[in-house]
């Protein structure tokens, strides 16, 4: 930690985490029997209880979203330029709720986890999970914490399109939906790049079928490949020339095929860091989720039917650099917004940083984001 905490930080947290023994039906068909959520709590929840925000995370994100978990912990949350006093997310207005998706690996139910019916770690038995499920999940929890509506439901990327579903499953339980870098559904190309991480890991001789839990390995070479083509999507063009440029590790080339380039040594690095701290079931699943992730399939394609029962209002960004989730697929949520009657805000940010400028304190950005949330609530009809 800081040597001094940050006025603007929440400071220090302690994880909660909540048991469920109601089964959750899912979307595959099969059933979880009982299940963990593992959440984070920012700020204080009003006697109304109407000052209520979820944020829900993204690919590899999990509960801890703000402040320090020990007095050695260095890095914040991973939205902690996003939430704290004065920020976007005010925690002197706001009670914000943060948590691990079920299939996660941060203390969410998960492969990891012990299956009750054979005493072993589900491993690669762990139903896979679509979006509408952690949506159920989260309304549990809501439900638990005695929220019976959220001032708004926040994401970015993969959380973008929770905080989407929250609003065509649970209309009347949201006032302001925000959708960040996200799509109403995956492109081809974008399926493609899962798949491509999926087989990394999957060809990894330490994979063992997703039983590697037996066999005490992990297959760190094929999550760091997955990692390292993930990380090459969200970074943009521009921003990777002026982070690295063709700059030489040693200042000449090696002629073999070890490390020449900084670029190189960047990516390695990111790929070995989160093989340490991920894990590759939960990784697939995740792809997974994002994969199915269609809600208009349920209403013959037409993302504007699908939306006509919200009640929320809307916020859309998107980022200029963004080509994994393209400012293009955001106005197609604010073009079926807009065709369902639906009141909505769109900004497209001019950023350098391609996907993960979601994760950035961009003033233009902040400044809508933190006007949105303290507007008077207007239902749609």
């Amino acid at each position: 930690m800081p040597s001094q905490i940050p006025a603007d930080s929440v400071g220090l947290v302690d994880p909660q985490s909540a048991y469920f023994d109601e089964p959750l039906p899912l979307r595959s068909g099969r059933t979880l029997p009982s299940y963990t959520l593992m959440y984070e709590t920012y700020g204080t929840l009003n006697a109304e209880r109407s000052n209520a925000i979820l944020i829900c995370h993204a690919l590899s994100g999990h509960h801890h979203a703000a402040g320090f978990h020990s007095e050695s912990e260095t890095k914040p949350g991973w939205w902690d330029a996003a939430i704290g006093p004065g920020k976007p997310l005010d925690t002197h207005k706001y009670f914000i709720v943060s948590l691990n998706n079920l299939g996660g690996c941060h203390g969410s139910t998960g492969p990891t986890s012990v299956d009750p019916e054979t005493g072993e770690p589900y491993g690669p038995d762990f139903p896979i999970m679509a979006v509408r499920d952690w949506v159920k999940s989260q309304a549990r929890l809501a439900d638990r914490l005695g929220i019976e509506k959220w001032h708004a439901v926040v994401g970015g990327s993969l959380g973008g399109m929770q905080a989407l579903r929250w609003s065509i499953d649970f209309p009347d339980r949201l006032d302001r939906c925000v959708i960040i870098a996200a799509a109403p559904k995956l492109t081809a190309q974008n399926i493609a790049f899962n798949e491509v991480a999926r087989q990394a890991i999957t060809s990894d001789p330490d994979f063992h079928q997703g039983y590697y839990y037996k066999h005490d390995t992990l297959p760190r070479k094929g999550l760091a490949l997955a990692r390292m083509l993930g990380h090459i999507t969200y970074l943009s063009d521009d921003s990777m020339r002026e982070k690295f440029g063709r700059d030489l590790k040693t200042g000449k080339l090696n002629f073999n095929y070890e490390i020449d380039f900084e670029v190189e040594s960047y990516l390695r690095y990111q790929g070995e860091r989160f093989s340490d701290s991920f894990d590759a079931n939960t990784y697939l699943l995740m792809t997974k989720a994002l994969d199915y992730y269609d809600p208009a399939a349920d209403f013959n394609d037409d993302l504007s039917q699908c939306l006509a029962g919200s009640r929320c209002k809307f916020l859309v960004v998107s980022f200029s650099t963004d080509w994994r989730f393209s400012p293009k697929r955001s106005k197609e949520i604010v073009d079926a917004l807009v065709r369902s009657q639906k009141p909505v805000t769109y900004l497209e940010v001019d950023a350098p940083q391609g996907h993960d400028a979601f994760l950035f304190p961009i003033p233009e950005y902040f400044s809508i984001l933190r006007n949105f949330l303290a507007q008077e609530t207007r239902h749609a009809q």
